[in-house]
């Protein structure tokens, strides 16, 4: 075993892990770090890694060699090749001068891999002060019900077929935030259900795919969604109708949670706190 728990945890001021993203905190165990390294060797994805539904052969992974663990902090570097290449420096410690040694480390291993970007990820704990970057929140689906909202949200499917043809403009319109990536999944027969808000005949909004999978130590949890609310469309309280909707799907198909990723001030993220989600941290990536 290459990491030591008893250095490790104590440095964990968020459920954060290289390659996978954020894990539920009953689930961040030593061994879920050990598995990214050994994912490293074969490329495979991780049975629970969230980005295996979409097939094909794993980006990202980690650089295990230049992995700098030690008892008050912890280093670990990944690669991606995807467009011109990135390495990102997880940088797991108390102290400030972590960042420091985490952004020398970052520009040392884009120089050797040949790639052009360097970040620092930064995992904060959940009581910053000031926080920026991403919040991580938790959706607990056994703590209370979800009921189905009122409102015109249906799987995109169920709509009436003129209704189904507005949905390539609205992914195009709003690509920015994956639901081009989403629609072609969708053509392609790869991804579950996507729930869509319509409004005059026209899809305006949407949320998907629907899709539970078992997590590290098999609980059933929610896949994260693209979500997206054409900006004309917005403030008419669409956007919380669809998330009502997608947590009442996942609810009812048997989900125990729902980890989210949101914009800290952004919209999702008031949505999600006005919604009662517990915040678990956040994380913070800086370009070196």
């Amino acid at each position: 075993m290459f990491f030591r728990w008893d250095w490790l945890r104590p440095v964990l001021t968020a459920p954060i892990v290289p390659t996978l993203g954020p894990v539920h905190p009953d689930a961040l165990t030593v061994g879920v770090f050990e598995d990214t390294l050994r994912a490293a060797d074969t490329r495979d994805f991780l049975p629970y890694d969230k980005n295996r539904r979409w097939g094909g052969e794993k980006d990202e992974s980690v650089l295990r060699e230049d992995v700098v663990h030690q008892r008050e902090r912890t280093l670990i570097p990944t690669l991606t090749r995807r467009g011109r290449g990135t390495v990102k420096v997880f940088a797991y410690g108390l102290r400030g001068s972590v960042v420091d040694e985490a952004a020398e480390l970052a520009a040392k291993l884009a120089a050797a891999h040949d790639v052009a970007g360097a970040r620092v990820v930064r995992p904060l704990a959940p009581g910053t002060a000031h926080p920026r970057g991403t919040r991580i929140q938790l959706k607990d689906f056994t703590a209370a019900p979800c009921p189905a909202p009122d409102g015109p949200v249906r799987p995109v499917t169920d709509w009436p077929t003129a209704v189904q043809g507005t949905f390539a403009p609205f992914a195009e319109a709003m690509a920015g935030d994956g639901l081009a990536f989403l629609h072609t999944q969708m053509q392609a027969g790869w991804c579950g259900p996507v729930l869509a808000a319509a409004v005059e005949g026209r899809i305006v909004g949407a949320i998907g795919p629907m899709e539970v999978r078992a997590d590290a130590i098999g609980r059933a949890q929610l896949m994260p969604q693209y979500f997206a609310v054409l900006p004309e469309a917005r403030g008419q309280g669409l956007g919380r109708v669809l998330w009502r909707a997608a947590m009442h799907w996942g609810q009812s198909h048997g989900a125990a949670y729902q980890l989210l990723q949101t914009e800290v001030g952004g919209p999702s993220d008031y949505l999600c706190q006005a919604e009662g989600l517990t915040s678990l941290g956040f994380t913070h990536t800086m370009h070196v």
